[in-house]
């Protein structure tokens, strides 16, 4: 096949682009430019797209002897996901960048030009399996629960799963990735991972964000909806949140208050008792399938709501409105905005933006 490898500058793609070429395949490698500031150089392991990643990324391709190139998707990049992410929280939600950012650029943007230019599928460094059955291509968790990354490629199509490929999957561990990365004389081997927000370099999300939407006083409220506090935008408040919160009335009880819900019409942020973050229900419209879509409208599942939560048992039912789901045990502190992944034992079946979440416990309760 020809295979256009994604070399982020890390090692996990490094490797898969080296896996794909030892398989066989007619490989060129391409480093995605997701920012237009020329300047932009790595801090500590945060960030995955700078001049730094970019250079580390040729160094591999010129290490396996395949061509290599840099595409300027920075636009695309700014449109689907900074705007995006910024939209989400000024409507109140808890977006995942990431998320938007394999469904928009990665598996979307790359896809459709790989495509164009005939290369027959696109090669990542994630964690995941694809399994081949009667129905389709299925995709699975990696064999490393530990590393999988199968909760934020939840977003992928069966058309887009029909031209990808996975060469980690399989892989036990990144130990095993970094030692391979070693012996074939990769410099990235023992580079620190990503993490964080790639556009946020320095980790600082609420100063990144009242310096993009404003910062306006606004009050926090019990959930009586009595003031207990001030804040200086609720665009910097999350679900689950209990640090920050400066609250002048102390609660009945004397125990701590977490953020329950954030109101950007009213610039107002709602908070209560831990046990008021358990979810009894979820649901979103905007929802799509990796692959075969459900036979029966109604079916078990596990649901994920974060990259690195413990799916949790619950019936799932699918209706012209969206997906709706109910947790045998409530999840803790779900956001709107949150991707819910579900799963048939490794299988990734699909996934939806949570746009209404109910909590488990009563307000007076």
């Amino acid at each position: 096949m020809r295979i256009l490898a994604a070399m982020s500058g890390g090692v996990d793609s490094a490797v898969a682009a080296a896996r794909a070429v030892e398989a066989g395949h007619d490989v060129t490698g391409v480093h995605l430019a997701l920012s237009r500031a020329g300047g932009t150089l790595r801090t500590g392991s945060r960030g995955c797209c700078t001049i730094e990643d970019a250079m580390d990324a040729r160094r591999a391709a010129d290490m396996l002897g395949i061509p290599f190139y840099v595409w300027d998707f920075s636009e695309r990049f700014r449109d689907d996901v900074i705007d995006d992410f910024i939209s989400e929280y000024q409507a109140g939600r808890t977006p995942n960048p990431c998320m938007r950012c394999n469904e928009k650029i990665k598996f979307a943007a790359l896809l459709e030009r790989a495509l164009e230019l005939g290369f027959d599928a696109v090669c990542t460094g994630h964690y995941a399996t694809l399994v081949s059955t009667s129905d389709g291509l299925e995709l699975h968790r990696a064999s490393d629960n530990a590393k999988d990354q199968s909760y934020v490629l939840g977003v992928l199509t069966a058309e887009q799963l029909a031209h990808t490929y996975f060469p980690l999957g399989e892989t036990p561990s990144k130990a095993l990735v970094r030692a391979e990365a070693a012996e074939r004389g990769l410099s990235v081997a023992q580079k620190p991972d990503s993490h964080d927000i790639c556009f946020i370099p320095d980790g600082d999300t609420r100063g990144w964000l009242a310096e993009k939407v404003g910062a306006e006083q606004g009050e926090i409220l019990d959930r009586n909806g009595d003031v207990v506090g001030s804040h200086d935008g609720a665009h910097a408040f999350t679900v689950g949140q209990r640090r920050g919160l400066r609250l002048g009335v102390p609660a009945p009880d004397g125990k701590p208050r977490f953020v329950l819900e954030v109101r950007p019409v009213t610039n107002t942020v709602v908070v209560g008792p831990k046990e008021a973050l358990a979810i009894g229900e979820i649901s979103g419209a905007r929802h799509s399938w990796a692959g075969a879509a459900p036979v029966s409208p109604e079916f078990d599942c596990d649901v994920q709501i974060r990259a690195h939560s413990e799916p949790v048992p619950a019936r799932a039912t699918v209706a012209e409105d969206g997906v709706t789901v109910v947790p045998d045990v409530p999840l803790d502190g779900v956001a709107p905005g949150q991707t819910a992944v579900l799963y048939v034992g490794t299988r990734v079946l699909g996934q939806f933006t949570i746009d209404r979440t109910v909590s488990a416990v009563p307000v007076d309760a």
